[in-house]
Protein backbone atom coordinates (compact mmCIF):
# COMPACT_ATOMS: atom_id res chain seq x y z
CA UNK A 1 0.00 0.00 0.00
CA UNK A 2 1.50 3.39 -0.96
CA UNK A 3 2.64 6.00 1.46
CA UNK A 4 -0.13 8.15 0.84
CA UNK A 5 -3.06 5.37 1.17
CA UNK A 6 -1.76 4.92 4.57
CA UNK A 7 -1.75 8.18 5.52
CA UNK A 8 -5.25 8.75 4.37
CA UNK A 9 -6.35 5.88 5.71
CA UNK A 10 -4.98 6.44 9.28
CA UNK A 11 -6.51 10.11 9.24
CA UNK A 12 -10.24 9.84 10.56
CA UNK A 13 -12.42 12.78 11.82
CA UNK A 14 -13.48 11.06 15.24
CA UNK A 15 -15.17 13.04 17.88
CA UNK A 16 -12.38 14.21 19.49
CA UNK A 17 -10.42 15.72 16.51
CA UNK A 18 -13.92 17.59 15.22
CA UNK A 19 -13.76 21.01 15.96
CA UNK A 20 -16.65 22.74 17.09
CA UNK A 21 -17.01 26.58 16.20
CA UNK A 22 -16.92 29.08 18.95
CA UNK A 23 -20.70 30.98 18.95
CA UNK A 24 -18.72 33.93 19.15
CA UNK A 25 -16.56 33.18 16.10
CA UNK A 26 -18.13 34.20 12.45
CA UNK A 27 -19.65 31.41 10.75
CA UNK A 28 -17.32 29.55 8.31
CA UNK A 29 -18.64 29.66 4.65
CA UNK A 30 -20.56 26.59 3.32
CA UNK A 31 -19.17 23.68 1.01
CA UNK A 32 -21.92 25.29 -1.68
CA UNK A 33 -20.86 28.79 -0.48
CA UNK A 34 -17.15 28.32 -1.35
CA UNK A 35 -18.15 26.20 -4.82
CA UNK A 36 -20.08 29.21 -6.03
CA UNK A 37 -17.19 31.94 -5.36
CA UNK A 38 -14.64 30.14 -6.50
CA UNK A 39 -13.23 31.64 -9.44
CA UNK A 40 -10.39 30.98 -12.31
CA UNK A 41 -7.97 33.40 -11.29
CA UNK A 42 -5.46 34.83 -14.10
CA UNK A 43 -3.44 37.69 -11.97
CA UNK A 44 -1.44 36.77 -8.90
CA UNK A 45 -0.33 38.41 -5.92
CA UNK A 46 3.71 38.26 -5.71
CA UNK A 47 2.98 36.53 -2.19
CA UNK A 48 4.37 32.53 -2.27
CA UNK A 49 1.88 30.67 -0.40
CA UNK A 50 3.15 28.87 2.98
CA UNK A 51 4.61 25.14 2.57
CA UNK A 52 1.90 24.44 5.53
CA UNK A 53 -0.86 25.71 2.69
CA UNK A 54 0.73 23.48 -0.18
CA UNK A 55 0.46 20.68 2.18
CA UNK A 56 -3.55 21.94 2.86
CA UNK A 57 -4.17 21.78 -0.64
CA UNK A 58 -2.15 18.34 -1.76
CA UNK A 59 -4.04 16.77 1.48
CA UNK A 60 -7.49 17.74 0.30
CA UNK A 61 -6.99 16.31 -3.14
CA UNK A 62 -6.03 13.37 -1.99
CA UNK A 63 -8.97 12.93 -0.19
CA UNK A 64 -11.05 12.97 -3.41
CA UNK A 65 -12.78 9.72 -4.64
CA UNK A 66 -10.61 7.35 -6.47
CA UNK A 67 -12.44 3.53 -7.63
CA UNK A 68 -10.74 0.69 -5.88
CA UNK A 69 -9.34 3.80 -4.08
CA UNK A 70 -6.63 3.56 -6.16
CA UNK A 71 -5.50 7.65 -5.51
CA UNK A 72 -4.00 7.21 -9.36
CA UNK A 73 -3.08 10.84 -9.14
CA UNK A 74 0.86 12.20 -8.25
CA UNK A 75 1.48 15.89 -8.02
CA UNK A 76 4.90 17.81 -8.84
CA UNK A 77 4.79 21.32 -6.92
CA UNK A 78 6.82 23.56 -9.12
CA UNK A 79 8.30 26.95 -7.57
CA UNK A 80 11.54 27.32 -10.07
CA UNK A 81 11.22 30.00 -12.45
CA UNK A 82 13.33 28.60 -14.91
CA UNK A 83 11.35 25.25 -14.55
CA UNK A 84 7.86 27.66 -14.84
CA UNK A 85 9.62 29.48 -17.93
CA UNK A 86 10.27 26.13 -19.75
CA UNK A 87 6.85 24.77 -19.21
CA UNK A 88 5.14 27.56 -20.33
CA UNK A 89 6.49 27.15 -23.40
CA UNK A 90 3.71 24.54 -23.99
CA UNK A 91 0.58 26.28 -23.83
CA UNK A 92 -0.72 29.87 -24.79
CA UNK A 93 -1.07 30.22 -21.76
CA UNK A 94 2.48 31.50 -20.77
CA UNK A 95 1.74 34.71 -18.85
CA UNK A 96 -0.59 32.67 -16.44
CA UNK A 97 1.84 29.78 -15.57
CA UNK A 98 5.05 32.85 -15.68
CA UNK A 99 3.38 34.56 -13.27
CA UNK A 100 1.92 32.01 -10.65
CA UNK A 101 3.63 31.71 -7.46
CA UNK A 102 3.63 28.20 -7.08
CA UNK A 103 2.47 25.37 -10.09
CA UNK A 104 0.64 22.04 -9.14
CA UNK A 105 1.36 19.83 -11.71
CA UNK A 106 -1.05 17.14 -11.74
CA UNK A 107 -0.20 13.19 -12.91
CA UNK A 108 -1.43 9.93 -13.58
CA UNK A 109 0.41 7.35 -12.27
CA UNK A 110 -0.47 4.42 -15.03
CA UNK A 111 1.01 1.71 -12.23
CA UNK A 112 -1.79 2.77 -9.98
CA UNK A 113 -4.61 2.75 -12.66
CA UNK A 114 -7.60 0.18 -13.32
CA UNK A 115 -9.85 1.91 -15.99
CA UNK A 116 -8.28 5.08 -17.51
CA UNK A 117 -11.93 6.37 -17.67
CA UNK A 118 -12.63 6.07 -13.82
CA UNK A 119 -9.52 7.31 -13.18
CA UNK A 120 -9.40 10.59 -15.02
CA UNK A 121 -12.57 11.31 -13.49
CA UNK A 122 -11.02 10.57 -10.11
CA UNK A 123 -8.38 13.20 -11.20
CA UNK A 124 -11.05 15.76 -12.45
CA UNK A 125 -12.60 15.13 -8.77
CA UNK A 126 -8.58 15.77 -6.74
CA UNK A 127 -8.15 18.62 -8.73
CA UNK A 128 -11.41 20.36 -7.90
CA UNK A 129 -10.46 19.28 -4.32
CA UNK A 130 -7.44 21.19 -4.68
CA UNK A 131 -9.49 25.03 -6.13
CA UNK A 132 -11.82 24.61 -3.46
CA UNK A 133 -9.27 24.21 -0.52
CA UNK A 134 -7.27 26.84 -2.04
CA UNK A 135 -9.99 29.27 -2.38
CA UNK A 136 -11.21 28.55 1.50
CA UNK A 137 -7.82 29.17 2.18
CA UNK A 138 -7.52 32.66 0.54
CA UNK A 139 -5.52 31.61 -2.76
CA UNK A 140 -6.31 32.35 -6.35
CA UNK A 141 -5.93 29.16 -8.56
CA UNK A 142 -6.40 28.63 -12.42
CA UNK A 143 -6.92 25.10 -13.84
CA UNK A 144 -5.28 24.94 -17.23
CA UNK A 145 -5.94 22.42 -19.49
CA UNK A 146 -4.97 23.44 -22.86
CA UNK A 147 -1.30 22.42 -22.06
CA UNK A 148 -2.76 19.00 -22.34
CA UNK A 149 -2.44 19.41 -26.31
CA UNK A 150 1.43 19.00 -25.69
CA UNK A 151 1.34 16.60 -22.90
CA UNK A 152 4.56 14.64 -24.49
CA UNK A 153 6.35 17.49 -24.61
CA UNK A 154 5.10 18.98 -21.44
CA UNK A 155 6.33 14.67 -19.72
CA UNK A 156 9.82 15.10 -21.64
CA UNK A 157 10.64 18.48 -20.56
CA UNK A 158 9.60 17.83 -16.57
CA UNK A 159 11.59 14.04 -17.25
CA UNK A 160 8.47 12.56 -15.93
CA UNK A 161 8.81 8.53 -16.00
CA UNK A 162 7.17 6.61 -18.44
CA UNK A 163 4.52 5.41 -15.70
CA UNK A 164 3.49 8.97 -15.15
CA UNK A 165 1.33 10.65 -17.69
CA UNK A 166 1.36 14.45 -17.42
CA UNK A 167 -2.25 15.80 -16.42
CA UNK A 168 -3.19 19.01 -15.84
Amino acid sequence: MSKAKKQRKKTSLSPSRVIKPDSAAVKPASTLDIIQNRRSIRKFKTDIPTDADIENILEAARWAPSGLNNQPWRFLVIQDKAIKGGLAQFTKYKTIIKEAPVLIAVCMDITESYNRDKDLMAIGACIQNMLLDAYALGLGTCWLGEILNRKEEVSGFLKLSKDLLSLR
